[in-house]
C-alpha cells in the first residue's frame, strides 16, 4: 500500500469533512478518530484522515498528538501530509492551529507552507487575507460569538501571525488569479524572504486547483476541505468507490453547537422529533435524560436531546459539562438499539465518539455536502453523522433519521 496523501484534522467533524472531500475525489479514505497505536490495523486506502479533537486543549497537548500521528502516517508510507482546520479558522490567540503547523511543518523540514481555509462551495472565501462567511468578514458573522473560539479578527495574517514565532505574509489574489507557475514563483520568493507561511486568497474552486498545483513540491499543506478537495481531485479522477448500506433502526440526534444553522436544524427538527433540552443549572442533568431518552426512544423509535441555545440563553462554563451529559445519553442510546445517530457540533461529537468507543470508520455518502455518514468497524456496527455547527441544510437532522 502506498499512501497518497495523511491527514490530520483538529476535530471530528472536521475530519469527516475532510473525508468527504477526499472521497468524492475519487480517493479510497479510511477514517480514524484519536492518535492510532501500532496495532491499528489500516485497510488498503489512498488516503487516510485522522480526527483529533485538539482544536480547543492546550496548545502543547495538540502539538504533542498532532506529532504522534505524523510519524505514524510517515512510518506507514504517506507521501504528504494535509493539517485540516475549520474554514473559520476557529482558534485563540494562544492556538492551536499556529503552533500545531509549526511543529509539523518542522519536522517535515519544510521551509514554508500554505495557509488557506478557503470552502467556496460553503461560503468561506478569502479575499486580502481576510476570511469571508457569505459577503460577511468572519468577525461580522455567527462566529463571533463562539463560546471557545471567538473569531472577532477576520485578518488571517494578523490571526495567525499572534499564534506564532514565525513570519506571516499574504499571497494575494491579483497573483493567484494568473495561475499556478504566478503562485509558485509567488511562493518561492516568500520562502526565499524567510516567510513561514504564505496565507493565500481563493475565492473559488479554480483559485484553490491554482494553490494546489503551485504548491505540489510542499510536504505538508494546510486548509480547510475545499483545499483538500482540489488536491485530492488533481491526483485523482472523481467517482469514488460504492458505499454500503446505512442500518435500520432506532436513531438518535444530539445537538451540542450553538452555531445558527444548528439553531435552526434544531428549531425544525423540534416540530418533528420527540425532543428534549439539557439546561446546564437542572438537578440530575443527565439522569433525567437518560430517562426522557428511554422512554421516547423505545415509543417512538427516534428522539433528540439537545443543548444548542442562542448566546442569551447560555451558562457560562457550562459546555463542558453538556457535553458530558450528551455522551452519556449517546452510550446509552447505543446500548438501547440506536443504530443511527446524528450528532451536531465539533466538540459534542469528539465527545460522542469517545464515550461510544469508536476508533475508526468506513467513509460513506454524503447526507448533505460535506457532511457523510460514517460506518463504524465495531460491533455492533452504527451510522454516525458528525455535523460541523455550521453545515448542513435546515432539515437535515430529520432528513437524515429517515434516509433509505
Amino acid at each position: 500500500m502506498s499512501l497518497l496523501l495523511g491527514c490530520v484534522a483538529d476535530d471530528y467533524t472536521g475530519g469527516t469533512d475532510v473525508a468527504a472531500a477526499l472521497r468524492r475525489s475519487g480517493l479510497r479514505t479510511v477514517l480514524i478518530f484519536g492518535v492510532p497505536g501500532p496495532a491499528t490495523v489500516l485497510p488498503d486506502s489512498d488516503a487516510v484522515v485522522v480526527a483529533l479533537k485538539t482544536r480547543s486543549i492546550p496548545a502543547g497537548e495538540a502539538v504533542a498528538a498532532s506529532l504522534a500521528v505524523q510519524r505514524w502516517l510517515r512510518e506507514r508510507g504517506a507521501r504528504r501530509l494535509y493539517v485540516k482546520y475549520c474554514s473559520t479558522f476557529d482558534s485563540t490567540d494562544q492556538g492551536n492551529i499556529g503552533p500545531v503547523a509549526d511543529a509539523l511543518t518542522e519536522a517535515s523540514g519544510a521551509g514554508l507552507t500554505v495557509v488557506c481555509p478557503a470552502a467556496p462551495e460553503h461560503g468561506r472565501t478569502v479575499y486580502q487575507g481576510h476570511l469571508f462567511v457569505g459577503d460577511r468578514l468572519l468577525s461580522e458573522s455567527s462566529m463571533r460569538h463562539h463560546p471557545l473560539t471567538p473569531m472577532t479578527d477576520p485578518d488571517l495574517v494578523r490571526v495567525l501571525g499572534r499564534q506564532t514565532p514565525h513570519r506571516v505574509a499574504l499571497l494575494a489574489h491579483e497573483t493567484v488569479r494568473r495561475g499556478a507557475d504566478a503562485v509558485r514563483a509567488a511562493l518561492d520568493t516568500l520562502q526565499a524572504q524567510g516567510v513561514r507561511y504564505a496565507v493565500t486568497d481563493a475565492l473559488d474552486d479554480r483559485d484553490l486547483e491554482f494553490i494546489v498545483r503551485a504548491g505540489a513540491h510542499l510536504p505538508v499543506i494546510t486548509g480547510a476541505a475545499g483545499l483538500a478537495g482540489a488536491l485530492a481531485t488533481a491526483r485523482h479522477e472523481p467517482g469514488g468507490p460504492a458505499v454500503p448500506a446505512l442500518p435500520t433502526g432506532p436513531g438518535v440526534v444530539l445537538a451540542g453547537s450553538c452555531s445558527a444553522a444548528t439553531l435552526e436544524q434544531v428549531a425544525l427538527a423540534r416540530r418533528h422529533l420527540p425532543s428534549y433540552r439539557l439546561r446546564a443549572e437542572q438537578d440530575g442533568l443527565v439522569e433525567e435524560a437518560l430517562g426522557w431518552l428511554e422512554a421516547n426512544l423505545a415509543a417512538r423509535g427516534r428522539a433528540m436531546v439537545y443543548s444548542s441555545a442562542p448566546p442569551e440563553e447560555r451558562s457560562p462554563g457550562a459546555a463542558g459539562l453538556l457535553e458530558s451529559a450528551l455522551a452519556a445519553v449517546a452510550a446509552r442510546a447505543a446500548r438501547l438499539g440506536a443504530r443511527r445517530i446524528v450528532v451536531a457540533g465539533g466538540e459534542t461529537s469528539g465527545a460522542v465518539v469517545n464515550a461510544l468507543g469508536v476508533t475508526g470508520a468506513v467513509v460513506g455518502a454524503e447526507a448533505d455536502r460535506g457532511v457523510p455518514w460514517l460506518l463504524t468497524t465495531g460491533h455492533p456496527s452504527l451510522a454516525l453523522l458528525l455535523k460541523s455547527g455550521n453545515f448542513g441544510r435546515p432539515d437535515l437532522l430529520v432528513t437524515a433519521l429517515e434516509a433509505p
